[in-house]
């Protein structure tokens, strides 16, 4: 029997037994939505909540995959199994993910303790803001309780996504840009923490100046936490131990304020929200066919009915 015709509950089970395969052909399905996505919601949602989701984001080229990378072999170092969603733009041409960052992970690529996943919007009803935090309830319940979403680049969607993970790491290159750059970004408001990658070069300590003056100027300032910056080389691993333990301790701070809780709820609120909007924005597109909508069409062009009216003939349908 082909991965295509094996229905939702038994590729779950198999994934859940550690079949990569399986786990994989749930996620393509997360990715496509329609009533298999829903379904594989169905099977994640009750046992989940017990992983711990890191996002990073940046500028492309501030060695996000590389620090990725030696995060995930430190986690393995340490014995922990690791899942990484890799949020790509989808290509104009076959609506798959650029596959870019998973090549600079190619070192893990044959460990059964890590899975590297690159994800693309495709078909899915709100793309990637709805189809991400589905993916991410799927691997935390098959078991994954670190995972980590790393996204390409720092356009909304990208940072909106990062923004949604439980600790954010926003990571930055020396002579990164000005206060205003990164404000235009919404970095400031989604960092948990700041790395500046890189950090052999000249100019690191200006960057971590200016950061810390953006910090002293923002709502930042006066919070609890205080987001933490640490100096790394990636490609050598050097301040990758210092991030993770100050991974590891904003977490325990938002455990232990409850703040962890407060952020998931809002989360889910938000992705409610949203699901609410795309379904109604489906069904306008629905109502937005027909012999009477043509008819209300005429009557606008004509100019004997005005484009708000018309819109209000056709939703009295949808209360009738």
């Amino acid at each position: 029997m082909s991965r295509r015709s094996v229905p939702v509950p038994e590729l779950f089970l198999a994934a859940g037994g550690g079949d990569r395969g399986a786990l994989a052909r749930l996620l393509s399905l997360v990715e496509r939505g329609g009533e298999e996505a829903r379904e594989v919601s169905r099977l994640s949602y009750p046992i989940s909540g017990k992983g711990y989701t890191v996002g990073l984001t940046g500028a492309p080229g501030a060695g996000k995959s590389t620090l990725t990378s030696a995060v995930i072999g430190l986690l393995r170092s340490l014995g922990e199994e690791v899942a990484v969603l890799a949020i790509d733009p989808s290509s104009p041409f076959t609506g798959g993910a650029i596959l870019g960052d998973r090549v600079r992970m190619q070192d893990h690529a044959t460990d059964p303790g890590v899975f590297i996943r690159s994800m693309a919007t495709r078909g899915h009803l709100g793309g990637l803001s709805l189809a991400t935090p589905e993916a991410v309830r799927l691997l935390d319940a098959i078991g994954r309780h670190w995972i980590l979403v790393e996204t390409v680049g720092v356009g909304q969607v990208e940072v909106e996504i990062a923004g949604k993970a439980d600790t954010t790491v926003v990571v930055v290159n020396p002579g990164w840009g000005d206060s205003v750059q990164a404000n235009k970004a919404g970095l400031m408001e989604i960092a948990d923490v700041f790395v500046i990658n890189k950090a052999d070069r000249k100019g690191w300590e200006e960057t971590r100046r200016d950061l810390e003056q953006m910090l002293e100027l923002s709502d930042l300032a006066h919070e609890a936490w205080r987001p933490p910056i640490i100096p790394v080389v990636a490609t050598e691993k050097r301040g990758v131990p210092e991030l993770w333990a100050t991974v590891q301790a904003h977490r325990e701070f938002i455990e232990a304020s409850g703040e962890l809780v407060r952020r998931r709820e809002f989360r889910l609120r938000e992705e409610l929200r949203e699901i609410v909007a795309r379904r109604l924005e489906q069904r306008a597109r629905e109502l937005a066919t027909g012999d009477r909508w043509n008819e209300l069409q005429a009557a606008v062009f004509d100019r004997t009915l005005d484009p708000w009216a018309a819109a209000d003939e056709m939703l009295r349908t949808v209360g009738a």
